[in-house]
Order: C-alpha cells, then structure tokens, then sequence
C-alpha cells in the first residue's frame, strides 16, 4: 500500500498542474468574445491556428466541463461565467426548431453547416445540460436537457431491439448504410448514453430516468460486452450481432486508421474504453444507490484485461487498441484513454483493493505528465503519441479535441486521491 505521504504528493503535483496550468490555458484562450462559443484549434505550442469551424461536439463538451469545474470548487466563479456562455451560443445556433435535435457543425458565428443528427453529439445534449443545471441552478438547464431527452426517445430508440439508432440525417431519417453508419450501433454511444442517463436520473430523481438507466446499462453488460473477458466490441447491427468496426463518414475523433484501412478485426479492442465504461458504470451506481460492488467483477475483469495487455509496461501509458485475447502489435497512444485508465485504476484499486491498479495508475501517471502534457505550452495534452512517447499528431485542440477528457480526468483524479489519502491515514495510522 502507498503511504499517505506519497499519495498526498501525487495529490498535490496534480492539483498545482490543473489548478495552475490546464484550467487556465482553455478559461484564458478558448473562450470566442467576438460570438459566443468556444474556439478549440491549437497548435502544439498552444497558439490558434485560425480555424473557426465550431463543432456541436465541442461546444457541448465545454459546456459540460466548465460546468463540472464549477460544480466541483474550481474556477473562483469563472467557470461559471463560461458554462453560461457556452449555453447561450448552444442554445441560439444548434437546436433544430423544426424537427428537435441538435445540429452537428456551425461556422463561427454559429450559422449550422452540417444539420446531420447524430447519436454521439444528442446523448451529451443531455449529459452537459443536466449538469450545467446542477452545477449553476440555471433552470434552462434543465429545460434543454429534457427536450434533449424528449427528442432521442421520440427519434433514436429501436422499439424492435433495444438501444439508439445513432447517424440520422437532418430529419432524422436513417443515414445511408455502410461507412454512412445507419445500420450500426455502438458500444461508444450507447456508453455515453448512460452517463447521460446517470446526469438526468440525478438531476430529475425520476421514477422514469432511473429505469431507464438501469434498462441501458443490462443492456450494455448483456449484449455489447465478450462474455469471456468482459471487454467491448465496437460495433453492432441492430440486432447486436457484433461487427469489425469501421471508421464512419460522420466523424467525431482523430484515431488512426485500421491497418487494412477498412476495418479493425473482430476481436479488436479498446481498453481505455473499456476503463472508462466501468468508472462510468461506478458513478452510475452512486447515483442510483446501489452499492459499487455490485459490479465488481465487471470492472475487475476490465481492468485485468486492461493491466494485461492495455499497460505498457516497458515504456509506460495504455495502447489505444489491442486484440481481446493478446498483446498489440499497435502502439500508438491517443491522449483520452490516459485520461481515463487514471480515474478507472484509481476505482479499481478504491473498490477491489489490490495493489496492482494503484501501480497501473502510477504508471500511467508518470507517462502523462512526462510525455503528453505539453506544459511549456499551456499544459493540454498531445492528441497522439507513439510508443516511447514522441508526438505524431502534436494538435492541442482541433475540431474534436478539447478539454472534456484532460479536465474531467483531472477533476476526478484528484477527488479519487483525495479519498486514497483518507484511506492511507486511516490504514497506517488507525487512531486517526
């Protein structure tokens, strides 16, 4: 077990960063004062790049990050200020008032481009609004995260299989099979989909959301995870037979290709995604009052597989994509699994008390502050990088990259670490 003397400089080396560094950088650069909004292109030396495209995707998520800053004690009232802001351009320029729903892409001032309906952007619709709510008491909060809520009921659910369809067009007919994406689904969206669920249901308390949280989440240990290690597949037909994912038409990330350029094997894996799903599946326990270790043995065994063949142990950090059943022979490492193998190894260790996550997250720790956070130029993280840790896409925010996963990570890092070094205190020292 670590002492209490060394969790507590973790602790601190990462709060000075966030506090001092990565929060300051977006609060000072991102913000757009001439329309409202967020921009989000950045070099790797921090400087604007003068794209002013404005992705939903990104608008959304600043809304949600400003707001869970807020709601957690950072910013000194700031962050505040910039939620409210990012509501206002969010709610003026994407919500179709025609046929409900969230556009997909805007130009600067907020006029859309792209007026496509898709699943991944109308699920944070939900996710961000339900928690600027909590975080603010703005009641429009609530309000757009409801209709949010209204739209994807009346549009995207699959009343014959269950879950969301998820690229629709404007109208939200189904796109076009294919790399268009109308006949898949995701386990991506259908995750997000229940943090979204597990804002809502502790926003609203009702009866209603609560169901349908439970509802999303059986689903997902049911149908979209390997019975026989408990990672995910990617991507589905409707009916959930599982498929080898492809890289859609509709966007919304900068992961490298598939080797064959089509699609990744069957048996291809993510394992910060799968990290991600089982904190995310923790939180939603606490939100529903149902005790954590109710789903210990999915977030071990995802967390196994993860330490297996997810860890680099030789050079530190988490592989973006590995095969179910045996070590990569990909080594790239994209910037958002760090940050979420660091809030999963920190629940895995919190929750089934072995040592062996704690020093997964050390090691994943000591990666991202040597080799990804670009401190010299404001702190953000580089999109990619390749095995030993040298940049190939050194971007520190591009149309669908900002600070929802550095920031998040970070906020929750430091509450998990809070915790641990209580617990340490505790174990070490029992009359305190």
């Amino acid at each position: 077990m670590p002492t209490k003397d060394q969790v507590r400089a973790l602790l601190e080396q990462t709060r000075s960063y966030f506090v001092d560094s990565l929060l300051p950088f977006w609060m000072d650069n991102s913000p757009d004062l001439h329309y409202g909004g967020f921009l989000s292109y950045f070099d790797r030396n921090g400087k604007a790049t003068g794209e002013t495209t404005k992705t939903f995707l990104m608008q959304i998520r600043m809304l949600f990050t400003m707001s869970h800053a807020h709601r957690t004690g950072y910013g000194g009232g700031r962050c505040a200020e910039l939620a409210k802001m990012a509501a206002d351009f969010i709610i003026d320029n994407y919500w179709d008032r025609e046929n409900g729903g969230w556009f997909w892409i805007a130009d600067r001032k907020g006029a859309p481009t792209v007026k496509d309906k898709v699943g991944y952007g109308q699920c944070f619709g939900i996710y961000a609004f339900s928690e600027y709510f909590l975080a603010t008491g703005d009641t429009r909060g609530r309000e757009m995260a409801e209709r949010s809520y209204a739209a994807i009921c009346k549009h995207m659910v699959d009343t014959r299989h269950g879950g969301f369809l998820e690229l629709m067009e404007a109208d939200w007919q189904p796109a076009k099979p294919g790399i268009y994406g109308g006949d898949r689904k995701s386990m991506d969206v259908h995750m997000h989909m229940m943090e979204a669920w597990t804002t809502l249901y502790e926003m609203t308390g009702h009866p209603t959301h609560r169901r349908r949280l439970l509802e999303i989440i059986d689903l997902i240990l049911t149908r979209m995870l390997r019975p026989e290690d408990g990672t995910g597949y990617m991507q589905f037909t409707f009916d959930f037979t599982p498929l080898p994912a492809i890289i859609f038409a509709t966007s919304w990330g900068r992961d490298a290709k598939p080797t064959d350029g089509v699609a990744r094997p069957l048996n291809s894996t993510s394992p910060g995604h799968n990290v991600e799903l089982a904190w995310l599946l923790l939180h939603a326990a606490d939100i529903l009052g149902v005790p954590r270790q109710t789903y210990a043995d999915v977030v071990r065994r995802i967390s196994d597989h993860c330490l297996h063949y997810g860890i680099d142990h030789e050079y530190g950090g988490v592989f973006a994509d590995t095969p179910a059943d045996g070590p990569t022979t990909l080594y790239e490492k994209q910037f958002w699994q760090q940050a979420e193998v660091l809030i999963g190894m920190l629940d895995a260790y919190t929750l089934l008390g072995d040592e062996k996550y704690w020093k997964a997250f050390l090691n994943v720790h000591e990666f991202v502050f040597s080799k990804m956070v670009n401190l010299p130029a404001g702190g953000e993280w580089y999109e990619r990088v390749d095995r030993q840790g040298k940049p190939i896409d050194d971007a520190l925010g591009h149309g669908w990259k900002i600070c929802y996963h550095t920031v998040r990570s970070m906020v929750e890092t430091i509450r998990r670490l809070e915790l641990i070094v209580e617990m340490t205190g505790r174990a070490q020292d029992p009359s305190a």
